[in-house]
């Protein structure tokens, strides 16, 4: 569904709460079809806010026309001035003009720089919902806001939070969690305290990212507990952090500590989960965790150069 913003003249043209689509049409720009713009033989009456009369009002047009008619048809996303038209009128966008060498990918005319100003005039009168207003957001936005509000837009998917693999699986917190149990086999715990064991074979090794993951469930919200093996230079480090499976601001209501030890030493680390919306490896490389030296966690496993041993516990508590 597409939203229109009337002016005065067109507000005016009734008392009613329904206007005809010849009213539609003409509210319209001039210059653009009105079979493309409006489609007002197959989207009838269209309905009216209770605010009609006002001099600045929306319309609601029960028709997908517009919303395709401003899709570029090379790389389906909605199009943003400068628009690009061949001569025969057929639109793309002007990133996709580079890619089809110039030529109209509809009718094989060269594009040259001609820019279908009736669209871009007509993109500026639209209000559009959000792209995931079917998973709860109900704002509306300018055309030429709503991409700015949907990269940020909280109702958006989650990616998979799993570091073993590029996993381009989305979606809400409930279908992540039935993803990473069943798809990746993370376990999922119970509580706001946890013992961590991680045991490395090779503790000279570098070649290799190694990782290991787990869920924690506490305080209604989920957590992942990431536990990584990389390379620092020529040494190998270890390090554990935690992500909150949410936005940003319900993760900073947290905080979390980890500690690890042995020989009568112990180190500890006191922070904030990190949303999952910022990668884990952004995580990691932000150093924003407890990282354990080679040689240290070598100490903390009781001095052993064969099999590294390290136990890492920690604690979530929510903020007051």
């Amino acid at each position: 569904m597409t939203y229109l913003k009337l002016g005065k003249k067109q507000a005016n043209t009734g008392s009613s709460s329904t206007i005809k689509s010849k009213k539609l049409d003409e509210s319209c720009s001039p210059s653009v079809p009105s079979e493309s713009i409006c489609a007002s033989e197959a989207s009838g009456e269209a309905s009216l806010e209770s605010n009609a009369m006002h001099a600045n009002m929306t319309i609601l047009v029960h028709n997908d026309s517009i919303d395709d008619l401003l899709e570029c048809p090379i790389c389906s996303n909605s199009m943003f001035p400068p628009i690009q038209q061949c001569p025969s009128g057929h639109t793309l966008c002007s990133a996709c003009k580079s890619r089809v060498n110039n030529k109209c990918p509809i009718c094989r005319k060269d594009i040259g720089n001609i820019r279908c100003l009736a669209l871009e005039k007509l993109a500026v009168s639209l209000c559009l919902p959000c792209a995931y207003h079917q998973l709860g957001c109900e704002q509306m936005f300018p055309y030429y806001s709503k991409v700015v509000h949907e990269s940020q837009c909280s109702y958006r998917p989650y990616s998979c939070p799993h570091p073993g693999q590029n996993c381009l699986f989305t979606g809400g917190i409930s279908a992540l969690l039935s993803h990473l149990r069943d798809c990746h086999e993370v376990d999922l715990q119970n509580g706001c305290t946890f013992n961590h064991r991680y045991v490395k074979q090779d503790p000279c090794s570098v070649d290799n990212v190694t990782w290991t993951l787990t869920l924690f469930s506490c305080f209604g919200q989920y957590f992942c507990l990431h536990f990584e093996a990389f390379p620092l230079g020529s040494q190998p480090v270890y390090m554990a952090f935690l992500r909150f499976l949410g936005d940003e601001d319900e993760a900073r209501k947290f905080g979390y500590c980890l500690e690890v030890g042995g020989n009568g030493r112990k180190m500890t680390y006191q922070g904030v989960p990190r949303s999952i919306r910022t990668h884990h490896m952004t995580v990691r490389d932000s150093y924003d965790g407890l990282i354990v030296q080679r040689s240290l966690a070598l100490y903390f496993s009781g001095g052993e150069q064969k099999e590294l041993k390290l136990r890492v516990t920690g604690r979530i508590w929510k903020e007051i």
